[in-house]
């Protein structure tokens, strides 16, 4: 989760755990620099806490952005509202349920 500096926008990403997020890129793509949200960021517009963020069921509307690199596995596994809880599903089904855009956000 990012937070648009200037506009103060929630920004959801989601990317493999293994990798990292380009912030360069993001903030390109926004048109502003970002930021890191914080945990209080994050529950107030997820509904959820960090490490339990599932990618749909917030409760505020969010930009989201799916990194491409998640289109090479079968299947993923996301958060499903609590840090202890997951659920599979495959990239289609991740692309289809968040409406997300996929970008090419892997830092390499």
């Amino acid at each position: 989760m990012f937070r648009g500096k200037t506009s103060g926008s929630a920004v959801f990403v989601l990317a493999s755990g293994a990798n990292r997020v380009n912030e360069k890129l993001l903030a390109a793509l926004l048109g502003e620099k970002i930021e890191k949200a914080d945990a209080d960021f994050v529950r107030e517009q997820t509904g959820y806490a960090i490490g339990g963020v599932p990618p749909v069921g917030h409760a505020n509307p969010l930009v989201s952005y799916l990194d491409e690199d998640l289109l090479q596995y079968q299947e993923l596994w996301a958060a499903a509202g609590t840090p202890n809880a997951l659920f599979s599903l495959t990239p289609a089904q991740l692309c289809l349920i968040t409406s997300g855009k996929v970008v090419a956000l892997k830092k390499v």
